[in-house]
């Protein structure tokens, strides 16, 4: 079965991106291209902003051409500086929108149970250089917003979300959009809802949000005049028609990756060893990411070499965030012994697998991947043998170990 060629030749991805109502969308590009005004805060960008806040309940929302400059120009909004806490379990982006302003990223523990910021991680990590935290809400779960609010207030520090996961998640009471200073959202065509390439910032702080639209387009106050030192993150207005796409089918995609969870969850849960991350039904869930913790010792089978094994089978499963921002330069040269301070960020990155789902996924294309899981485990040791003998191992390199 394994390494031969596929039954199934249609790879199956992570991230694949999700499509709304095509005709709307091209009546939407016509009508872009027939106003002649395709960037520069047009139409299109204004409704998009207007929806964004809306839906979230946030007072403003500031478009932006990505959801790594979002972060960079909210950061540098804050005027964040020294040394900022941030969780070492989250995309690099997290990480390198700190560093590439010359502010330290110190990084924390997570819980091992909902992989988000451990605030008693946070705690521990306080120094007189420390001038903010960055919480990331992991797979779309909300933080542990209370206690690093609790935490921010007590040290005088700033308090900025990480919301890429979250558009349209949160508690049962209120969506992810207006916790802390602010909160930045990514609108990569990967993520739940995709404005092809896109991100935004979304707060209630009235001269933070004057602020940032200054900032993300060359700090102009008006024609030839400009009043702060800025850059160009503006969204144009293709991505913003594609977001407000997506945003009108967000709750079919949501419905379909609702079912997706389902199915895995039922054709996994006799699996030995293959346990998936467990949302809160009662909460806000987008359910954009399908998420599986390999235990080597009772499945029998290392999340590596699972990892090839769905590989050779066209299905493109992915680890994340692996190996942990700590291990990944520069940061591993800046803080070579990390990892002793991370030691469920340690465990959990080298057991999370990211199973597809999507709007592209069918329920016979879930069982494919379970039942895929379901003989590797069963044959594990066998399997590895194999692999091992042919040198075929895909991804059993450990990055920085």
């Amino acid at each position: 079965m394994f390494g031969a060629a596929p039954a199934f030749p249609d790879k199956l991805h992570v991230g694949r991106p999700n499509i709304g109502d095509r005709e709307r969308l091209l009546e939407r590009v016509n009508d872009i291209l027939d106003r002649r005004w395709l960037t520069n805060n047009g139409h299109y960008v204004q409704e998009f902003e207007r929806v964004i806040a809306q839906m979230v309940g946030a007072k403003h929302c500031i478009a932006t051409c990505n959801g790594e400059i979002a972060l960079e120009i909210a950061i540098r909004a804050l005027e964040l500086k020294g040394e900022v806490i941030v969780p070492a379990f989250t995309f690099v982006a997290t990480a390198h929108a700190l560093q590439w302003q010359e502010i330290t990223p110190v990084f924390a523990d997570i819980d091992p149970r909902t992989h988000l910021i451990n605030p008693e991680s946070v705690l521990r990590l306080i120094t007189p250089r420390t001038t903010g935290i960055i919480g990331v809400h992991v797979w779309g779960q909300p933080c542990d917003v209370d206690a690093l609010s609790a935490i921010a207030g007590e040290h005088g520090l700033k308090l900025l979300f990480d919301a890429a996961h979250a558009f349209g998640c949160g508690t049962s009471t209120r969506l992810a959009g207006t916790w802390g200073e602010a909160e930045v959202f990514s609108f990569h065509a990967t993520k739940l809802v995709n404005s092809l390439e896109g991100g935004a910032i979304v707060t209630n702080n009235d001269a933070l949000a004057k602020k940032i639209r200054l900032m993300k387009n060359f700090g102009f106050l008006g024609f030839d005049n400009v009043g702060y030192v800025g850059t160009n993150g503006k969204m144009n207005e293709f991505s913003a028609a594609m977001g407000l796409t997506s945003i009108e089918s967000m709750h079919e995609f949501i419905e379909h990756n609702r079912g997706n969870y389902h199915s895995y969850r039922d054709g996994l849960a006799a699996v030995p060893g293959i346990a998936l991350l467990e949302y809160d039904e009662e909460q806000h869930v987008n359910y954009q990411y399908v998420i599986a913790e390999v235990d080597g010792e009772m499945s029998g089978i290392d999340r590596d070499v699972l990892l090839d094994v769905l590989w050779a089978e066209n299905i493109l499963a992915r680890r994340y965030f692996y190996p942990g921002c700590h291990r990944m330069q520069p940061y591993r040269s800046y803080f070579p012994n990390a990892g002793l301070l991370l030691p469920e960020t340690e465990r959990v990155s080298s057991r999370v697998l990211v199973l597809p789902t999507g709007q592209t996924m069918t329920p016979a294309d879930v069982e494919r991947v379970c039942g895929v899981i379901r003989t590797a485990v069963e044959h594990g040791s066998d399997i590895t043998r194999r692999l091992e003998r042919a040198g075929k191992r895909l991804h059993g390199d450990i990055v920085g170990r």
